[in-house]
């Protein structure tokens, strides 16, 4: 059911729903909750997911499979590349406000 709800999103309304959970993670890495961050970025993880499953955003594969493996980064919490919550938020705001027009 939700994949049905989530194929009827344009690609910014999914990534705006992908900064929802970014941010919900950031929040609550804010006041130091660990569980509630690590179970936000499960969440952003599934999304994205979702985004690359759907065949419309096939020419954005590398672009959205690079974001997966920041998200995936911050949830191991690796430091692997350098990134925090801060910045994908920072890279997936405009498509959010871009979707809200």
């Amino acid at each position: 059911m939700i994949e049905d709800k989530w194929r009827l999103m344009t690609l910014p309304q999914q990534l705006g729903n992908l900064l929802a959970e970014i941010s919900r993670a950031a929040n609550w890495e804010k006041i130091n909750k660990a569980t509630q961050r690590a179970v936000a970025l499960e969440r952003a993880l599934e999304l994205i997911d979702l985004i690359l499953a759907d065949s419309r955003n096939f020419g954005r594969s590398r672009e959205l499979g690079i974001l997966r493996e920041l998200i995936a980064d911050c949830y191991a919490n690796s430091g692997y590349f350098f990134i925090n919550l801060k910045a994908i938020q920072d890279y997936l705001l405009p498509f959010a406000v871009l979707a809200r027009k």
